[in-house]
């Protein structure tokens, strides 16, 4: 049978296929810590499952209009106000079936061929294949450590040229944890003045921000930078509803009624009981994001300190829940490290080589756990680099 050409460009998500390694390994019997898969490991706050089961029971089980409904995108428009002092209308607000899904329609809908659109690395491993699924090229650009794993002016300008098409911006970041300030987001929204380039702010770790950080993104900048910038958003980091499938995007009415176009031949709409769920989560669900960002907070600085003990370098993050420790010192590269460190200790981190070339040396570490598994997992760490250390010293004595 032959394959269609999209079949060139398909692989699998490097975070996933650790995650679902970890998981036959569990089935085995073996005894694994998952530092891998980005899912809360909280359960979706109660107040949420009972508006899912009330609107069940009042029979909200049909089809909705394919961008979602009405008192949803109201619930978008109240929350945008309230949190980032953005005004935006029904018809510039699209609900898909989560935050990947509606990247993914968005790429559909802004790119072709010919097109460039910039990620800034370490990225999130979607990034890339979506832009190349809609026959677009991806320009990776690195960013270091010493930088705090942000693009800069300086090395957003040399990565601009005449097909430059987008920016996609994280901040949070998925895998550093690096978020960008106003100041910051500034000075790059000033290299991009006076052109058409669009800028698409990847906002779903927005709620997961620590040590007074004050979230922005690049709608908030100024009124030229919301008219070029594209909002994405969820629910499943920040209120535990990985599950339950809704994201949602902000951006002018011409790329949502095209998205909405789309939809009616991908998804139909987004599923309605969640869409249901979610309403309450954006209204009532504060004081459950609190609760789990001061527990994600004790995780992260346990995390942290833990790991600068033993002996590794450790980036502080300002937001989600990933940590990112250079591994240089163990003399193994970030592939052999993740496949050593699960089969010797049964603790499954990824590769930060699979955030990018730039990520070599890193590995992330998800702290999206419990406080138990994360104190074990940094004893297993402890062993494995302390038999690293044994080991080649018994190769100099040789």
């Amino acid at each position: 049978m032959k394959l269609g050409p999209l079949t060139r460009v398909l692989r699998p998500s490097p975070t996933l296929a650790v995650t679902m390694r970890a998981k036959a390994l569990q089935k085995e019997g073996r005894d694994i810590i998952g530092f891998g898969a980005g899912e809360p490991d909280f359960d979706t706050p109660d107040n949420i499952k009972a508006a899912a089961i009330r609107a069940i029971r009042e029979g909200f089980t049909k089809y909705t209009p394919v961008g979602g409904i009405d008192e949803l995108k109201d619930a978008v428009i109240e929350k945008l106000k309230r949190d980032n002092g953005l005004a935006y209308k029904r018809s510039e607000i699209i609900v898909s079936t989560g935050a990947k899904h509606t990247l993914f329609n968005m790429a559909q809908v802004l790119f072709g061929p010919g097109d460039e659109v910039i990620i800034p690395a370490p990225y999130w491993v979607s990034y890339p294949d979506i832009v190349q699924l809609a026959d677009a090229t991806p320009v990776i650009v690195d960013t270091t450590e010493e930088e705090g794993f942000k693009l800069t002016p300086a090395t957003l300008g040399k990565a601009l040229t005449a097909r430059t098409r987008a920016l996609i911006l994280n901040s949070p970041s998925n895998p550093t944890g690096a978020a960008y300030t106003r100041k910051e987001l500034t000075a790059l929204a000033e290299t991009l003045r006076g052109t058409e380039i669009i800028v698409i702010s990847d906002d779903i770790y927005e709620k997961v921000v620590y040590d007074g950080f004050v979230f922005a993104n690049m709608a908030t900048v100024s009124e030229e930078m919301k008219d070029k910038t594209i909002l994405v958003n969820g629910l499943s980091k920040s209120h535990a509803m990985t599950g339950w499938r809704i994201g949602y995007l902000c951006a002018p009415q011409p790329i949502v009624a095209m998205m909405t176009k789309l939809h009616q031949f991908g998804i139909m709409s987004a599923p309605t009981v969640s869409q249901y769920a979610v309403i309450e989560a954006m209204r009532n669900g504060d004081p459950d994001i609190e609760r789990m960002r001061d527990e994600y907070d004790g995780r992260r600085r346990y995390l942290v300190e833990g790991l600068r003990r033993i002996g590794l370098d450790c980036f502080e993050p300002k937001g989600a829940f990933y940590v990112f420790p250079c591994i240089q010192s163990s003399g193994l590269s970030s592939e052999k490290f993740c496949e050593r460190f699960l089969m010797e200790e049964k603790v499954a981190v990824i590769s930060g080589s699979a955030f990018g070339a730039g990520g070599e040396g890193f590995v992330r570490c998800c702290y999206a756990t419990s406080m138990k598994d994360i104190a074990e997992a940094l004893t297993r760490m402890d062993n494995f680099l302390t038999n690293l250390k044994k080991k080649k010293a018994r190769e100099t004595e040789a």
